[in-house]
């Protein structure tokens, strides 16, 4: 019984927590799920060059809140990113977050054999300056993988 207890009270505490992240604004998996769909549509109407300088775009159509989207070739280069176009061109393959975890290792590990998929890590969060929770819902698209996160 103890166990039981002692996962509801971690359970609601996780849906306390995101919900008062969505009253604060921050994005929702919804929104994190709808973004993605749009990056891999546009993506596909409008080819790789124009998709990609979109989702770049700070002024583009892929940035809502706290989320944006990220889009990797499955080595682990960066071919568009919304919070950070130093960022593109780089190979980020070895990234570690500060638990030592191998996000984008595992990220384009997970795109090579799952069409879709929800990856949590440790990122800093470009609103806050703060290393956050995120949770980071993936899409394959041909030999890339287009992502946008939620802080938690």
């Amino acid at each position: 019984m103890r166990h039981f207890t002692a996962a509801l009270i971690t359970t609601a505490a996780a849906l306390c927590a995101a919900a008062a992240h969505a009253a604060a604004g921050g994005a929702t998996e919804a929104d994190a799920t709808a973004m993605v769909k749009k990056g891999v549509a546009f993506v596909k109407a409008n080819g790789k060059d124009k998709g990609y300088a979109e989702i770049t775009s700070k002024a583009g159509p892929f940035r809502h809140e706290d989320l944006y989207l990220v889009v990797y070739g499955l080595d682990g280069t960066v071919l568009a990113h919304g919070a950070n176009d130093k960022m593109v061109g780089k190979n980020l393959i070895e990234l570690k977050d500060v638990d030592g975890k191998a996000f984008v290792k595992e990220r384009v590990e997970l795109a090579k054999a799952k069409a879709s998929f929800w990856q949590d890590y440790k990122f800093t969060n470009p609103e806050t300056k703060k290393i956050e929770p995120k949770a980071m819902y993936c899409e394959r698209l041909d030999e890339t993988v287009v992502c946008g996160g939620i802080y938690k």
